[in-house]
């Protein structure tokens, strides 16, 4: 059965369970007891993100189980970058593409730990109960071009995303697999973000209001944007000659979006 509950119910229910009052979740971080209450009622549209991740640390939870719902990993696991990868990439086939997958699973445990294939036939099991991300056949097969906005303004200039229609123009990129998910483009300054990121480089981001802890997002402080990577309390730069940025700096906090890859240079 799916999640249907917001992150306001959410922290309600983790609330009752642990018999924290309004006043005491506000003695415990540090927000107004006003402000809170706007944002348990859901008067408050767009709360802040770092008053978000005061109220997940305060009721001791993950960030991801408050926005999502997805429960805190205790299968004592840790997931390499490349395991990650080919967990997301295997969401992303058909049908026909994880069973061949598996199929390549399958031989492949055999030849290396004998007849018993028990393990990959239980994460295929487990795997296919997944929901399936539906992807064209253009997108799938690499094929084909989509439009979308590229905002061609430093991202450190001070200005949001949405506040300059006359900096937008039409970006044409690949409709594939690795593209799907870019709502639109945006051009970087600087080289806080080297080794993997240079001044110039065309971003894809995914619109949302709230990017996890170590994912790379653009963010809104006090109407200046910045491309960072996301650490709880703080902001960080790539390049360690930067320092970082404590958020409770800033009166304003938005997320524009997390960066899903970037446009390679021709």
């Amino acid at each position: 059965m799916a999640d249907t509950m917001t992150y306001i119910d959410r922290i309600k229910k983790l609330k009752s369970e642990k018999k924290i009052t309004n006043d005491r979740l506000s003695e415990m971080t540090g927000i107004p007891l006003g402000t809170l209450s706007k944002i348990l009622a859901g008067i408050s549209d767009s709360p802040k993100l770092v008053n978000i991740v005061a109220i997940a640390d305060a009721l001791g939870c993950t960030l991801d189980y408050l926005i999502s719902g997805n429960p805190e990993n205790t299968n004592n696991y840790t997931l390499s970058a490349q395991e990650i990868r080919l967990v997301e990439s295997y969401r992303r086939l058909d049908d026909h593409g994880r069973e061949l997958t598996m199929m390549v699973l399958d031989k492949e445990c055999e030849r290396v730990i004998g007849a018993d294939v028990a393990p990959a036939a239980e994460v295929r099991s487990r795997v296919l109960t997944q929901p399936p991300v539906r992807v064209s056949t253009a997108a799938a097969a690499g094929l084909g071009k989509r439009s979308i906005r590229l905002f061609d303004m430093p991202v450190a200039a001070g200005v949001g995303i949405d506040l300059d229609d006359d900096m937008v123009t039409e970006l044409r990129i690949p409709d594939n697999a690795k593209t799907e998910d870019a709502d639109y483009a945006l051009r970087i300054s600087g080289n806080s973000m080297e080794p993997k990121f240079h001044d110039g480089d065309i971003l894809l981001v995914e619109r949302c209001e709230m990017v996890e802890v170590g994912e790379l997002g653009i963010f809104i402080l006090d109407g200046a944007g910045y491309f960072k990577k996301f650490d709880g309390d703080r902001l960080l730069s790539l390049n360690p000659v930067y320092a970082p940025i404590p958020l409770r700096d800033f009166n304003d906090i938005r997320c524009a979006g997390r960066v899903i890859g970037k446009l390679h240079r021709k």
